[in-house]
């Protein structure tokens, strides 16, 4: 196993291809990229706009069960299975997220796949790409200064400073910024108050630019942001600043999807990226669709597990898109399905049925998340080498039991080859029509829509709210926020609120614990449990073991 290289290692071989011909794939030429080097491009807007109205593709997501520490490579399958179907013969395009600094640098890992189905340049996407996620941050905190400069400046708003709900960002895990005090230092240092800083991917800004159609669609929803509330308690809004226009520049090119390439030259867009636990953790809307006109196949990716990023992506961003996909995988290993039966990190290498079929009911229960929304689901177990033949003859039993099907998958090791089985699997879903449904009516009232997603996707006995959500809940009715969908924010490592109940927990309640009105991005922000919008870093982060060397080649990025 020593000899088995690192992904970086297998990314810094790899012989990439100019982007212009990976963009002639699928029909573009070099008047409509924006180059970043020779293997980095943007789209320009005369391409974006010329593809409205086009005739789409078939779109594939990617999902997988409850992430845990052992890892399900659902990035990994979702880059194999675009080269599987290239290497098949369809014209097929990739669209994922942005990597954020916060994870690459502290516990998660990167977000361009691992092994033979990786997308490049690696480290490039991985640290600061295109600069979208600097342009994100400068856009927040750009808000930010205005509104403290505005309320030092004479508050011609009467904002009130106790009531600033805008937080600043940085991309990054650091938990001594979560609660900051802002303008000490007397009269001409500004107005003293309490703030805060999130993670970028869980900014409002994020969830915009990832969410909106063009240019005109972000500068509208960013005029509609909620800043804060007056002394009278009336709200505030972006656009009552005056400063939309302003902001909307700092994000003209971040709003143009970044076209690279995977190890095997398919064409893959990456642009936004926020988090599934605590935003809608699906790339953007323009990215999306963009490929669905380019391609005749597109796969894509949701965050974490079907009760997360998945439930965000069919009930939040296909209200968007009105394009719903035509299969959905979910993606398993024996591994994590072992440790959902209680196995500890340390003795998985061991084989234990028991503890296999135990876990098989968090794949059950993410099976009929996917069910719920009537797409048929295709579980991808993605192998690992200490995988026995009897462990995969459970999995593969289970779902031939169940009428699901199952392809193994060995895309790490094989790339695109190692996807074909999966491509089999899916093709005759992409021929056939599904009875797409959400999982609540935009009608339904806030509450509603929290309990159904509670007890169908998480499998919950109902929704407890705190006092203070439940003074959010009649405010935000009031204001007329009861007609947007509802983003959860929730651990993802359960199909709980409590990250300690692994597997396919019941008998449980989800407890609201505060409500955050996204005006702008258009949904409602449900924080449950102890999930936080600005993380920490681990004891040992993996910022730890890297390094650069003298030519600048990155060292120890996965």
């Amino acid at each position: 196993m020593s000899n088995v290289p690192t992904d970086i290692e297998i990314s810094q071989k790899a012989k990439m291809i100019p982007i212009q011909d990976i963009a002639s794939k699928v029909g573009l030429s070099a008047e409509n990229l924006e180059m970043y080097g020779k293997y980095k491009a943007k789209l320009s807007y005369d391409l974006l706009n010329s593809l409205e109205g086009k005739k789409e593709g078939k779109l594939i997501l990617v999902t997988a069960i409850n992430p845990t520490p052992a890892g399900e490579g659902k990035s990994t399958v979702t880059v194999g299975l675009g080269d599987a179907f290239q290497k098949v013969g369809y014209k097929t395009m990739i669209a994922l997220r942005e990597p954020s600094l916060g994870p690459t640098m502290g516990i998660k890992g990167g977000a361009t796949g691992g092994g033979y189905a990786q997308v490049v340049p690696m480290d490039e996407i991985n640290l600061h790409f295109t600069g979208d996620l600097h342009a994100i941050t400068t856009a927040n905190n750009a808000l930010s200064a205005l509104i403290d400069n505005h309320i030092h400046q004479g508050n011609t708003l009467s904002i009130d400073p106790r009531r600033v709900l805008w937080k600043r960002v940085v991309d990054l895990n650091d938990r001594a910024l979560r609660n900051v005090l802002v303008g000490l230092g007397g009269p001409i240092q500004g107005v003293p108050r309490e703030d805060g800083f999130d993670i970028t991917v869980a900014s409002e800004i994020m969830a915009i630019l990832c969410l909106a159609k063009n240019l005109k669609d972000l500068k509208q929803r960013i005029s509609n942001i909620v800043i804060g509330y007056t002394y009278e308690r009336e709200v505030v809004k972006v656009k009552d600043l005056g400063v939309e226009g302003a902001l909307t520049l700092l994000l003209k090119d971040a709003l143009k999807p970044n076209l690279v390439q995977t190890l095997e030259g398919t064409p893959t867009l990456i642009h936004g990226g926020p988090f599934a636990n605590i935003a809608h953790g699906c790339n953007s809307v323009i990215a999306t669709k963009t490929a669905l006109s380019l391609a005749d196949v597109v796969v894509t990716e949701a965050g974490f597990g079907a009760d997360l990023g998945a439930e965000k992506f069919l009930n939040i961003k296909t209200r968007i898109t009105e394009t719903n996909p035509s299969a959905v995988v979910v993606v398993a290993t024996i591994r994590a399905l072992k440790m959902h039966g209680g196995v500890k990190k340390d003795s998985l290498k061991e084989e234990n049925i028991d503890a296999l079929q135990t876990g098989l009911m968090n794949l059950a229960k993410h099976v009929e998340n996917v069910q719920s929304f009537g797409i048929e689901p295709v579980v991808a177990l993605n192998k690992f080498i200490f995988d026995t033949p009897e462990e995969v003859s459970v999995v593969k039993s289970w779902c031939e039991n169940n009428g699901v099907r199952f392809a193994l998958t060995e895309v790490w090791e094989k790339g695109g080859a190692g996807g074909e089985e999966l491509v089999k699997q899916i093709i005759p879903l992409l021929k056939k029509d599904c009875s797409f449904t959400h999982t609540y009516d935009v009608s339904d009232s806030l509450q509603t829509k929290m309990e159904k997603i509670a007890k169908n996707i998480y499998g919950a006995k109902g929704v407890e709210f705190t006092s203070k959500a439940k003074k959010q809940l009649v405010e935000c009715e009031r204001q007329g926020y009861g007609i947007f969908p509802v983003c959860m924010a929730k651990t993802p490592v359960s199909l709980s609120d409590d990250p300690t109940k692994i597997g396919r927990p019941t008998d449980f309640v989800i407890t609201v614990r505060e409500l955050r009105p996204k005006v702008g991005a258009g949904f409602v922000v449900a924080l449950t449990g102890d999930v936080m919008t600005m993380p920490g870093l681990p004891k040992q982060p993996a910022a730890l073991k890297m390094d650069v060397d003298e030519n600048g080649n990155a060292m120890g990025l996965f």
